[in-house]
């Protein structure tokens, strides 16, 4: 199936459920203040995506009153990523605007640190275009929910977001990707994050690409607490590895090679400095805890064995589309990349970069601290009662 994606008009009809377009489909009308784009995306009976963008000849768009450099929109700024972003960019006097889709429990702790906070959907291309006035740069860490389809949010608002930024003359487009997407067709997030990074890279705006590896934050709740809580801990018999790096250090690279005009339209890749299996990860958090972990191993045939069987039922396929991410974190690779090019590019000093025996040495002490101090507390407690 091949699409025409054009760009979006600076309007949008309302969105009915007559209007609404079929899955794995988005086609917008072009207008003559914007430019179009041509992406061709094919979805194969295995939901592998495939694309081809190209550039198409631009108009140019009237230029309106100038907006400051320090001006950003940060999407997907209550994530994991993108509250580090939006904290990073505050601390760095940034004026910071976090697009955010309207919920129950509002975002108060993103206007707490003084950032603005607009509401908008990216599944919703209408509500887009107010978001970008007076916007420089825009810095993209969003991704689906878990109970959504990958492609609504990754793929069909992500192209709405990124020809909303051409048509609105962003200046800038910050992209987080996955390290390796180029080689993992068969993976359909993977696949989406290749074909986004390709229509980011013809879209005619000025960009930063940056593949990630794996987040030390996700260990927390995998590992970490899991083991303090003596509950199960999950992992597989893969020897995958990957280099694990701190959240903070992502949001601080990210800023230095946003300023840095020779990463202009690059792509790079962050790593942190050693690359990790699960058990290496597992008998570190045992030794930090000072206690061992009940681990259930599960195969990688098991997952493999799983993801064929979801495919088998229509109301299944988002939960085989993302087991097949976790088979890829379960084989036999390596997810990092030498950084010392990177580091000489950006100016960092490797020392300055959290490892993840520090990062798990700092969580461990604290929260062993703290639960301590709950005891004794406790202890007191009882003697008075």
């Amino acid at each position: 199936m091949a699409l025409k994606l054009s760009s979006l008009p600076l309007h949008f009809p309302s969105t009915t459920s007559s209007s609404k377009p079929k899955p794995f489909s988005h086609s917008f009308s072009p207008s003559s203040s914007s430019v179009s784009s041509f992406v061709s995306v094919r979805f194969s009976s295995k939901l592998n995506v495939t694309c081809n963008a190209q550039s198409v000849a631009s108009t140019s768009i009237s230029q309106g009153t100038p907006v400051r450099p320090t001006s950003i929109l940060v999407v997907g700024a209550t994530g994991t990523l993108g509250r580090q972003v939006v904290r990073r960019a505050l601390d760095e006097g940034y004026d910071v605007r976090c697009l955010v889709r309207p919920r129950p429990a509002p975002a108060d702790f993103l206007r707490d640190w003084g950032a603005v906070v607009v509401n908008a959907d990216l599944t919703k291309p209408e509500t887009i275009p107010a978001t970008l006035v007076g916007v420089h740069t825009v810095i993209d860490c969003a991704t689906g929910r878990p109970e959504e389809p990958i492609r609504t949010v990754d793929w069909e608002g992500k192209v709405a977001l990124v020809q909303c930024a051409k048509a609105m003359g962003i200046q800038k487009y910050v992209f987080y990707s996955i390290h390796n997407c180029d080689r993992h067709p068969e993976v359909p997030l993977m696949e989406i994050k290749h074909c986004t990074e390709k229509f980011v890279q013809d879209s005619g705006l000025d960009y930063l690409i940056i593949r990630l590896c794996g987040f030390m934050q996700g260990l927390i709740g995998q590992y970490a607490v899991p083991i303090l809580e003596e509950k199960s801990v999950w992992g597989t018999d893969a020897p995958t590895r990957i280099a694990y790096m701190d959240t903070q250090d992502i949001a601080r690279l990210t800023f230095m090679a946003m300023r840095n005009e020779k990463a202009n339209k690059k792509l790079l890749t962050f790593a942190g400095p050693r690359a990790w299996t699960t058990q290496e990860v597992i008998t570190l958090c045992e030794r930090l805890a000072a206690q061992d972990a009940n681990v259930t191993t599960v195969p990688v045939s098991v997952l493999r064995f799983t993801r064929q069987l979801t495919r088998c039922f229509q109301w299944t396929n988002d939960v085989a589309d993302r087991l097949a991410f976790s088979e890829v974190l379960s084989s036999d690779t390596v997810f990092s990349v030498p950084m010392s090019e990177t580091y000489g590019l950006l100016g960092v000093d490797q020392k300055d970069i959290v490892t993840l025996e520090k990062y798990l040495q700092d969580y461990f002490t604290n929260i062993l601290k703290k639960l301590k101090d709950l005891k004794a507390q406790s202890k007191q407690t009882d003697i008075f009662l």
